[in-house]
């Protein structure tokens, strides 16, 4: 069951045929991927369903984005949280970006494999991304808060598509009250533990600052 859609499909019954396929071809390439390079520690690729896929949609559990929203993903790594997301939302626009070529290239890999249209992926600094504008940035903890709010907040757009405020959706565990004092910024804290059952996310948060 650890590296079955069985998981995603608790939380998200409403997968499709093509979304279910989708998620389980993608597990098979990272599990490929990871054997070459090792792209996930071996304790995470023993669950990750559960540490991956699943931590990457706790976003889609926090807000429903709307069609033609624009995302983008930094830090993305091997593809998380933007290539899940992808997946559960076709009409959204992702921008996955990352430091790291070679995880770029196993992102391009998965994006190719999946038939993804409504991602794009690049190695970039997100402080070089200029003149494009988001209604999220999304990031599984890339850097203190307050680091990472310098890097992106001139990429956020002012025009609002969803219900949630436009902003930066931060996944991360442990005691984010320091870290979110030191933005400046009004914030919303969604506990995963409320969410899920499994005891991986007993810590972990989506933070939604604005």
């Amino acid at each position: 069951m650890q590296n079955t859609i069985e998981l995603l499909l608790k939380y998200f019954p409403e997968l499709s045929p093509n979304q279910q396929k989708s998620f389980e071809i993608a597990i098979a390439l990272y599990q490929d991927w990871n054997a070459k390079i090792n792209l996930i520690s071996r304790n995470d690729m023993d669950n990750l369903v559960e540490r991956h896929f699943l931590h990457s949609l706790s976003i889609a559990k926090v807000i429903k984005l709307a069609p033609n929203t624009k995302v983008m993903d930094v830090g993305t790594g091997g593809g998380f949280p933007g290539i899940p997301l992808a997946i559960l939302f076709p009409k959204v626009d992702f921008y996955l970006i990352d430091t790291i070529g070679k995880k770029i290239k196993v992102v391009q890999d998965v994006i190719d494999k999946l038939g993804l249209k409504n991602v794009r992926a690049e190695q970039k600094r997100a402080e070089n991304v200029k003149k494009v504008r988001f209604d999220f940035i999304v990031s599984r903890a890339v850097t203190n808060l307050p680091k990472f709010l310098s890097w992106v907040q001139h990429n956020i757009s002012s025009k609002q598509k969803n219900k949630l405020r436009n902003g930066i959706l931060y996944i991360k565990g442990g005691d984010v009250l320091e870290e979110i004092a030191g933005t400046h910024k009004k914030y919303t804290i969604f506990e995963l533990s409320q969410i899920f059952e499994e005891e991986f996310f007993e810590t972990k948060k989506v933070i939604h600052l604005f």
